[in-house]
């Protein structure tokens, strides 16, 4: 489901990030909406370590890379919804930082469908539809709404999420 977003909020707010999260790996908690509150774009990702599309690790990271200084705040959620995220936290960081290089945040495991789902994922879900699958990609704009969702085929380095990105930013 793809929704379309014509204008730019005029105030930055991101209220659906009013969730204080624990970094993954880390005992260091954030609250999601002060880490977004001066970006044009967030993304929300739910991310797995044993995934066919753990390579996606890499586009994120060059998206996070090339849209950062205009505002784009990437943010990836560890997620063991389908299965496939690593037994430790210590093990899924391992595959984020290590393997991929990945300088964007982070956030420790959290379920993004059903009824146990995070109220973040459960209001991305009533905006647009629950994660179908890992490396499901919810781009939000300062509204809070959600503006578009890219599926786990949709690369990051596709052109379709490159020009959505862009027009918000």
């Amino acid at each position: 489901m793809t929704q379309t977003f014509t204008t730019k909020a005029d105030s930055s707010d991101y209220g659906l990030l009013n969730h204080e999260l624990r970094r993954l790996h880390s005992s260091e908690t954030v609250n999601l909406q002060a880490l977004a509150a001066d970006a044009p774009a967030v993304l929300v990702v739910n991310t797995a370590s044993h995934c066919g599309f753990t390579g996606q690790f890499e586009g994120l990271e060059a998206l996070h890379q090339d849209y950062a200084p205009q505002g784009l705040k990437v943010i990836g959620f560890s997620s063991d919804s389908f299965n496939q995220e690593a037994d430790s936290e210590a093990a899924a960081a391992d595959t984020c930082y290590i393997n991929f290089g990945v300088t964007f945040d982070m956030m420790a495991t959290v379920p993004v469908r059903g009824a146990n789902a995070h109220p973040l994922f459960a209001e991305l879900a009533r905006q647009s539809r629950a994660p179908r699958w890992n490396f499901n990609k919810y781009l939000i704009n300062p509204a809070g709404e959600v503006v578009d969702v890219f599926g786990a085929l949709t690369k990051p380095s596709s052109a379709k999420m490159r020009e959505a990105i862009e027009a918000l930013l």
